[in-house]
């Protein structure tokens, strides 16, 4: 798939609409397929758009999304040094455990275990 697309999908995690958030970051999902397309939705500057998303994350769904993009981004070890680069492990950490979803909560963890095991200081 074509830079463009995956620009489109980076600039729409940069949008108000919660909405296209997760649309942006499920589109980067969806690219995120191998090492080589990792680096390039990295390259873009979707580390920073991801962990800006999740920042200021303000419903369940988008906040699902947004971890659901960075653990597809996290298979890669430098897309891992970029997403600690960008702040991911304090963001991650400081974000709300769900009751709810068990999904969102495994997200949280694989993320930061990925963070630990890379030797990358994560704040609880």
């Amino acid at each position: 798939m074509g830079d463009n697309l995956i620009e489109q999908s980076v600039k729409l995690l940069r949008v108000k609409d919660p909405l296209f958030k997760r649309m942006g970051a499920s589109r980067i999902i969806h690219f995120a397929t191998n090492d080589e397309k990792r680096m390039q939705v990295v390259e873009l500057g979707c580390a920073h758009g991801l962990v800006n998303m999740l920042k200021a994350v303000k419903d369940d769904r988008t906040c699902k999304e947004s971890l659901r993009a960075l653990v597809a981004l996290s298979h890669t070890d430098i897309a891992v040094g970029a997403l600690h680069l960008a702040g991911a492990s304090s963001v991650i950490s400081s974000t709300p455990d769900s009751s709810e979803d068990a999904e969102v909560m495994g997200y949280k963890y694989s993320l930061l275990k990925r963070f630990q095991d890379q030797k990358f200081h994560t704040m609880s």
